[in-house]
């Protein structure tokens, strides 16, 4: 007989379905529902239950959760018609799992509480790209500490590990979208990087080499870069979820007076993109918005991304993998650590360009790591909850896994200043972030 919880799982999109694969790997019943009942036709095959309706998913259940898009979709799948609270039994537990607007969370947590059931926003790491897939994510959690202990063996079936962050639903999406600031940050600047590097004669595909080996690598310089470098722009995510991201950590900075500079530079630029292309593009599409700028792809020939969210969809991941110090893993041919490529076919001063232009990645990281740190302060959360939520939500970045060692010296601001970089390539963004980091110099976090 089995005596697993069963689960109600709603949302079986990218994020959930490789969640519900691994609870019934471990042989957790699970009843699934989504708006679109082809998005589920791969986990019902592997064993999970249809359902017609959000509350019939529910029934029965000792664990329901959600993982949708926008607020507005938990909202109709909790509490509108034939909405799962109206399956849900007493003593059971909504986990929310989606990127959400946390005043929508507390709203239907009272309205849960009223009936008996405990709530908790639990939203997922990014890790990057190597994430879900891989079972290779954690969840920030607050709520009913209760319905926590209840599930939190569900929550360590479908990631790696989960962190109670506060009884307060909001600390834990909090720590969603600072986490996610980091990863927006690192998306739009490599792409510029990438094209001042391009339009100066550097090759692509040796920029991508040079920036993994230095310290200005991170997880979006090392699994993202490959979505620009094959036009794929990366499938596993939309647009539309990157600009909602964003628009949130800008409003959720205004209610906790944290400035927040870079990330409003970053939350502009996203909105840009969300209003020129069609939102259900992927979410590396605002790359493409300084491609168009310049009138030039950033393209290696012949160059696919190791993953099936790339150019080639058939692509199957390594079974070989790598782990890290802190039990992060990733497949071949990710890397640990990468060594640094040739610079004896380059001109010294197209080197002495790679130097800079990583270092000052290096600083715009750590600068923009400053700024997460204090919304999760002003939210009152700790240091140490944020040190350990930022590795686990982004994976590989030098910065992040060496602030202790890392000196930032702010002069490369200057020094990039200066070069002029606009000369040969049109950068906005990167532009506005130096006067930014000029004007505003940068303010470490106690």
């Amino acid at each position: 007989m089995n005596t697993l919880t069963k689960v109600a799982f709603i949302g079986t999109g990218a994020m959930g379905r490789p969640m519900i694969f691994k609870l019934l790997e471990k042989g957790y019943p699970v009843q699934v529902y989504d708006k679109y009942k082809e998005a589920a036709d791969t986990v019902v095959a592997a064993g999970a239950i249809w359902t017609d309706t959000p509350a019939e998913a529910a029934r029965g259940c000792g664990v329901v959760i959600t993982c949708l898009p926008l607020p507005h979709h938990v909202l109709e799948n909790m509490l509108g018609e034939n909405g799962a609270i109206e399956g849900m039994q007493p003593g059971s537990t909504w986990i929310d799992t989606s990127t959400t607007d946390y005043h929508n969370t507390k709203y239907i947590a009272g309205v849960a509480a009223k009936r008996g059931i405990y709530s908790l926003e639990a939203p997922v790491s990014n890790l990057s790209h190597m994430g879900v897939d891989f079972a290779n994510v954690s969840f920030y959690v607050s709520g009913d500490r209760e319905g926590y202990e209840l599930s939190k063996d569900v929550l360590n079936t479908m990631g790696q590990i989960s962190f109670f962050v506060n009884e307060n639903i909001g600390k834990a999406q909090t720590v969603k979208l600072l986490t996610n600031l980091l990863f927006y940050t690192g998306t739009i600047l490599v792409g510029e990087v990438l094209m001042v590097a391009y339009r100066n004669g550097i090759p692509l595909h040796w920029m991508w080499d040079f920036i993994r080996a230095s310290r200005g690598c991170s997880f979006v310089a090392e699994q993202v870069s490959p979505f620009i470098l094959d036009g794929s722009y990366d499938r596993s995510c939309t647009l539309e979820i990157t600009v909602k991201d964003t628009d949130l950590t800008v409003k959720l900075a205004d209610e906790l007076n944290v400035p927040m500079p870079i990330g409003r530079i970053v939350e502009e630029r996203y909105r840009q993109a969300g209003e020129k292309y069609d939102q259900q593009l992927g979410h590396v599409t605002v790359t493409k918005l300084i491609e168009e700028e310049n009138n030039l792809r950033l393209r290696v020939v012949g160059f696919t991304a190791p993953s099936p969210y790339g150019a080639n969809p058939n692509y199957v991941h390594s079974k070989t993998l790598v782990e890290d110090r802190y039990g992060r893993i990733k497949p071949l041919p990710y890397q640990l650590h990468y060594d640094p490529p040739p610079s004896y076919d380059l001109a010294a001063e197209l080197v002495e360009l790679a130097e800079t232009l990583t270092e000052f990645m290096a600083y715009v990281n750590y600068v923009i790591l400053q700024e997460a740190y204090q919304l999760g302060k002003n939210m009152g959360l700790s240091r140490a909850l944020l040190t350990d939520v930022v590795r686990w939500s982004c994976g590989t970045s030098w910065v992040f896994d060496n602030e202790g060692y890392y000196q930032p010296d702010p002069r490369i601001v200057r020094k990039i200043k200066q070069m002029d970089l606009g000369r040969n390539a049109i950068i906005p963004y990167m532009t506005k972030m130096i006067d930014a980091l000029l004007e505003e110099p940068m303010r470490q976090v106690a």
